[in-house]
């Protein structure tokens, strides 16, 4: 295992100054995102350093960075806000316990090798899903923005609720703030190589001191504790450590179904090896870090890994750089965070959170594919009103609902020569009932299980009905796709083979696999039945026959 892969002489300038460009990216979300999840600015900065320093070390992705995201932040702070106050001294031990367990569960999906577990949640998912929580940060911000107080304890609706009561008592001075960073971090795009963000902060701290704006009630951070990160270990009950376990398993998979997909799009992108099993170990030593050492849950942010890769940056040595400097901030400029404007956090974590609403996937979704526009809403609306925890569950649900629906009706076809020169063989026209004079091959385009047997035992008796009456004497199953059989499947297929050569037909199986056959005969459904290596083959040796 070599750490920092891709560094060399020519590219460490390059990320260097990607590093410093990171570190004044997160430093600002970090402490939103902390604001996000109920816990004081010091975790959002501690989660930056330890376990940026981890990640980096030992991930295989050269440019996935790991850190706090708004939707983790918001998973952490609704699940927290039933069991403690938000900001206690019992909210942050329980912040690094629901770290520390995201860390076993991590470590246990690297050991079981349960990364496929991150494809069950499917693009309309994890756009509905991700949705759903950016709209439930948004409201919190614009409340912040709006100078407007809101309990972040209550669910979605009152939250609503509060903010539009409050409307008649925005403060000017808070709203003006956001207004004007809104403006320079939307414009500034125009211009990637300045860190928006961190002039935002500094600009409105600065207006701020200067026109004494806390005094005329604009709400500021407030004072940052100094002093690096040190060992801590969460005093909690057992009970509590148990009560977390479901809201840890949840952070686990979401950081692993967006970690894992971006990691893997950016190493196809730019041809670098990456191993999915040492990125969820690279996960749990962060998390293991972050709850060490005083953080919170670390997933993977997508904004920032693409940020990165924007500047350049092909190795892990940026989040090192990154982490140093968060560790410098810590230790020698906490002083300079204390009057940092709210609402200038909440326009930060706003511009951040507004692409994730995903107006524009909702709408390719509506366009291609109805069925997954109402997955992805449905998702969304759980996520929003039901919370994360429960958005997670029907989440997972609706995948594998979707998958099932998916494999319970593969493609059934009756298949024909389709006249090109190597004579392969394709889906017949439609009334095509015969493959050749005589011969019916049809082809199950999936494994064979109970949940679509008896759509194999349908297309088999309407195949052959329609194939009789045009003078068809031989049945041909095409294997190729059927990569495994169930019992009930097994069952199905006889009683469907018993039926057929009752009928007077016979039954023969093409382009099966070594282990489909063995399964066939394993089962007892082969008898005197022929095996061709190709349906050209089983047809010219059948027609002949005929």
């Amino acid at each position: 295992m070599r750490f920092l892969a891709g560094l060399d002489r020519t590219t460490w300038r390059t990320e260097a100054l990607s590093g410093v460009t990171l570190a004044a990216i997160a430093i600002p979300l970090n402490i939103g995102y902390a604001q996000i999840a109920g816990l004081p600015a010091t975790a959002g900065l501690y989660a930056l350093i330890v376990p940026g320093v981890l990640f980096g070390l030992l991930a295989s992705s050269r440019q996935l960075v790991a850190s706090p995201d708004a939707a983790a932040a918001a998973l952490v702070g609704s699940s927290l806000a039933g069991l403690a106050a938000a900001g206690s001294g019992s909210y942050l031990q329980l912040a690094f316990a629901q770290a520390l367990i995201g860390a076993v569960v991590f470590a246990l999906c690297a050991v079981l090798k349960l990364g496929f577990l991150a494809n069950f949640l499917s693009a309309p998912i994890l756009v509905g899903f991700v949705g759903g929580l950016a709209l439930d940060i948004l409201i919190s911000q614009v409340a912040k923005m709006l100078g407007v107080t809101v309990d972040s304890g209550d669910d979605v609706v009152p939250r609503l609720g509060e903010l539009i009561a409050g409307l008649g008592h925005v403060n000017p001075w808070s709203t003006s703030i956001a207004v004007g960073s809104i403006v320079v971090l939307v414009v500034g795009r125009r211009v990637r190589a300045v860190p928006w963000a961190l002039v935002v902060l500094v600009a409105s701290t600065l207006v701020l001191v200067l026109f004494h704006l806390d005094e005329r009630g604009v709400s500021v951070l407030g004072s940052v504790p100094a002093g690096p990160p040190t060992l801590t270990w969460p005093q909690i009950s057992w009970h509590q450590w148990l009560q977390l376990v479901p809201s840890a398993v949840a952070l686990t998979l979401v950081a692993m179904a967006e970690g894992l997909l971006v990691a893997r799009r950016y190493a196809e992108r730019h041809g670098y090896p990456e191993n999915a099993n040492r990125d969820l170990f690279a996960f749990s030593a962060a998390n293991l870090g972050s709850g060490l050492t005083g953080g919170f849950t670390v997933g993977s942010s997508a904004s920032r890994t693409a940020a990165m890769d924007q500047a350049g940056s092909r190795t892990q040595l940026p989040t090192v750089i990154a982490a140093v400097l968060a560790l410098l901030v810590v230790c020698f400029g906490t002083a300079l965070l204390q009057d940092i404007p709210s609402p200038a956090i909440g326009a930060i974590v706003a511009v951040a959170v507004v692409p994730l609403l995903g107006i524009r996937d909702f709408a390719r979704l509506w366009k291609l594919r109805r069925f997954e526009f109402a997955v992805a809403a449905v998702c969304f609306l759980g996520a929003l009103l039901l919370g994360p925890i429960a958005g997670v569950v029907i989440a997972f649900v609706l995948s594998l609902v979707n998958v099932v629906r998916s494999a319970a009706n593969p493609p059934v076809d009756v298949l024909a020569p389709s006249g090109e020169p190597v004579d392969a063989f394709r889906a017949a026209r439609d009334g095509q009932v015969s493959s050749a004079p005589g011969v019916v091959v049809l082809r199950f385009a999936g494994p064979l299980f109970f949940g679509n047997a008896q759509v194999f035992a349908a297309a088999v008796r309407s195949s052959v009905t329609a194939g009789v009456a045009d003078g068809a004497r031989h049945l041909v199953l095409d294997c190729e796709a059927v990569t495994g059989i169930d019992t009930t499947a097994a069952d199905v297929v006889g009683e469907s083979i018993e039926w057929v050569r009752a009928q007077g037909i016979d039954v023969a199986f093409s382009r099966a696999r070594a282990a489909t056959r063995a399964e066939l005969e394993h089962f007892d459904l082969v008898g005197d039945s022929r095996f061709f290596g190709s349906n050209r083959a089983a047809v010219a040796a059948l027609s002949v026959a005929e």
